[in-house]
Formats: structure tokens, sequence, C-alpha cells
């Protein structure tokens, strides 16, 4: 299935995971209320991106580690070492999955997690770059793989939006107003234990039971709980770390060091436990950091929040072995395209165009800056094609980024 494929164009992962359209997802749902969609009401179902085989595989033939697979009990974390151990002659690192144990602790009961799917099962990673670009903001995935009648965790919320995806059996969800709106990461709910076991006493909100192909949104702060039935769960959880404007004041007060009356030292001797001692200083700084603030333009704090962006997300992979073997046939016929999901600003600077990724920085000649946009434009084009370069130099730019890392040639 190609991304085109997946959904209606603008957002076409997150609409695989929504019965609404994304602008009314964005609208009336995001942050502020859960959705459930069915099977029927969504356009594709989640085959393709995980199954029960796919479980099987990973805890069988793919040597997952702690902290990429975990085990709870009836609403307890497993040691790790009642599901891991060496794995033998050449693998004797201690904390690798162990069949045999997994096999027994499923059997009695425990919940199987596997985390980071994001970073270990291809379907599941390039959906989720997919997805993050439709949402803009950071998201993981994780698999929680649930035997017959049995509760992995307690009732509680995430200090994250998900998106809960069923990819098989059927698992009975109870979700419950928050006790606590919007929470941030610095308060999870094991603060507020006895107020959410009374919130989970009372008439839930959703009380539905998931079957394959069906979604449930749920924002951060919502509590939940589920069983699965007359047969072992399995379900995606795909966890989304909004930023909030928590974060955005964070990256404001980094400023608060450009004023010099914000820098300067309290006074000697100052007792720091007497109100009536401080009350001054204190109207003092904030009326210095209101100054501040209003100074202060978008600049900053967008340059503070899209590197910490750039930082929790990942582009499209590079494979190091077919983009040499690529580069060794690559001419100005040859298409290629930017490489997806790969954030860059574009610059001049003199008699050279600029393009600065978080990680690196490629200086090319001026007269190249066309070409640039036109690839960075995303589409696939091939060297012959780009404008402002005959179709030798072009291929000469071309080869450049793609062994750079900012340019791939599609298989």
């Amino acid at each position: 299935m190609t991304r085109s494929e997946r959904g209606p164009e603008g957002r076409p992962a997150l609409s695989r995971c929504i019965r609404v359209s994304a602008d009314e997802f964005a609208e009336r749902y995001w942050g502020q209320e859960p959705l459930l969609s069915t099977a029927d009401e969504l356009a594709y179902g989640f085959d393709d991106l995980f199954s029960a085989a796919a479980v099987d595989e990973l805890i069988t033939r793919r040597g997952v580690r702690t902290p990429f697979i975990r085990m709870a009990h009836e609403g307890s974390v497993l040691a790790a070492s009642a599901y891991t151990a060496p794995g033998g002659f050449g693998a004797e690192i201690a904390d690798q999955v162990s069949s045999d144990k997994v096999l027994a602790e499923f059997a009695a009961g425990a919940t199987i997690v596997l985390q980071g799917l994001h970073r270990l099962w291809p379907p599941i990673i390039d959906f989720t770059r997919e997805l993050v670009d439709d949402l803009g903001h950071p998201a993981q995935v994780n698999a929680y793989v649930t035997p017959p009648s049995s509760q992995g965790f307690d009732p509680h919320y995430d200090t994250h939006d998900v998106f809960v995806l069923q990819i098989s059996g059927e698992k009975h969800w109870r979700i419950h107003a928050p006790v606590l709106v919007d929470p941030l990461r610095s308060q999870p709910w094991d603060q507020h234990r006895a107020a959410v076991a009374r919130a989970a006493t009372h008439d839930p909100v959703i009380d539905v039971v998931l079957r394959p192909g069906d979604a449930l949104y749920l924002p951060r702060g919502w509590i939940h709980s589920a069983t699965a039935l007359g047969s072992t769960s399995v379900h995606l959880t795909v966890g989304m770390s909004a930023y909030t404007r928590a974060d955005l004041v964070d990256a404001l007060l980094s400023q608060v060091g450009d004023n010099a009356a914000l820098r300067a030292s309290l006074p000697l001797g100052l007792d720091l436990r007497d109100p009536e001692a401080l009350a001054p200083i204190v109207e003092q700084t904030v009326q210095a950091l209101i100054e501040t603030l209003q100074q202060t333009d978008a600049s900053q704090p967008t340059a503070t929040l899209s590197s910490r962006f750039d930082a929790a997300t990942r582009a499209e992979p590079v494979a190091p072995l077919a983009t040499l073997e690529a580069l060794a046939t690559l001419d100005a016929s040859t298409p290629v395209r930017w490489r997806e999901s790969l954030s860059v600003h574009i610059t001049t600077v003199e008699d050279r165009v600029r393009i600065v990724a978080r990680t690196k920085t490629l200086s090319l000649p001026i007269e190249a800056e066309q070409a640039v946009r036109r690839l960075a434009a995303g589409d696939v084009v091939t060297a012959r094609e780009l404008p402002g370069l005959d179709a030798e130099s072009a291929a000469v730019v071309v080869r450049r980024l793609v062994r750079e890392g900012f340019v791939v040639a599609p298989a």
C-alpha cells in the first residue's frame, strides 16, 4: 500500500485512525475529548502494520532486549529477569528476551509490552514517521499483548495523547473523565492514585469492546483500563508527546539571561525563608521578566521548540549499502527525491546556498539554489529536470546531496 492510498490527501496517516475529517478532529477532539472509530467507519484496517505473528517473530527471532520489552501482571510490572536471559554463545548479553520465560509468564496471565516499535518494526517505522508529519508532534508506538480474560494495568491516565489501534482479539475498554485535565509529564497518575481509583468506580464515559480494525483516541489525562475477552488481544498504542503552552513558556524563559537585571545576584545575607524580605525582590523580578517577554518575538521560542522536535523525531532512514550502490550509477536521468521527514533550513550566504539540518550543514555554490529548493519540495525528479543548472552540473549536485543524506534514489 502506498502513502497516497492510505487515506485522504493532506494527513493520510492520521486519517487512517479517525472516522471524522482531519479538520474536525483538530477542532473538536484533539486534546479535548475521546473519539471512537469502528472498523466499519474507517477506510483501512491495521493488518499491514502489525499482527500476532509479528509478536511471535519479535519474541523468537529478533533478539529484542530491554527496555524494548517488558511484562506486567495484575497491575504490577515484572522484574526483567522473569522474561529475559542470555542468548547463548556469541550473544551472552543477559537482558535479551527469553521465549521460554515469556511463554511461562504469558500463560500465567501476564501482558507482554513491546516498546519502541517505531524503531523496530518496518511498517510501523514508516507509519509513525508519516503520522508525525501529520500531527506536528513526536510519536512512539508500543504493542500490548494480553492473554484471555486478563487486565494488564489498573485504571490510570497517561501524560501523552494516545491512539489505540486494535490488531487482533477483543478488548473491553472503560474510559472515565480526567481528575486532572491536561497533565504534564511531571504530573503522572500515581500522584493522584486515590482520585483516579475513585473516578474509576463511576459510570464510564465510554464503555466499549474494541475489535480488530477499531481505533480509539484518548487525550492525555483521560482515565482508562482494559480487559482482554475470550482470546488473546493485540493492540497498538500510539503515544503522542504533544508540545504544550508550558513548553512554550520554558522556551520563552530561556531568554531571561538577556536581561542584566535578571542575571543579578540576590542580596548578600538575604533570608530566603522570610517572605517579607523576598517580596520586593519578587516584585522587581516579575517586572523585569515582563519587560523581557514583551520585547520577545517568536523567533527564539521557534528555534528552541523546533530543535527539540528535530531531536525527538527521525527522518526517513537511509540505506548505506543501497545508497553507495545507487551513487555508482546515478546520472542525470536517475529519479531522486528529498528524504522524507527531513527538516532543513535553506538560506543563501553571499555566493553560497546553505542547507542546515539538525546534525549537519551543507554548503553549495549559489547556482545550485533553485535546484536545491526544487528537490526540497519533495517531488520525484531527475537531475536534468532541475532548474538553474545544466544536466551534468545538476547530476554533480544530486550526487553530493545523496552522499550527504539529504536526497535518496527510490528503489
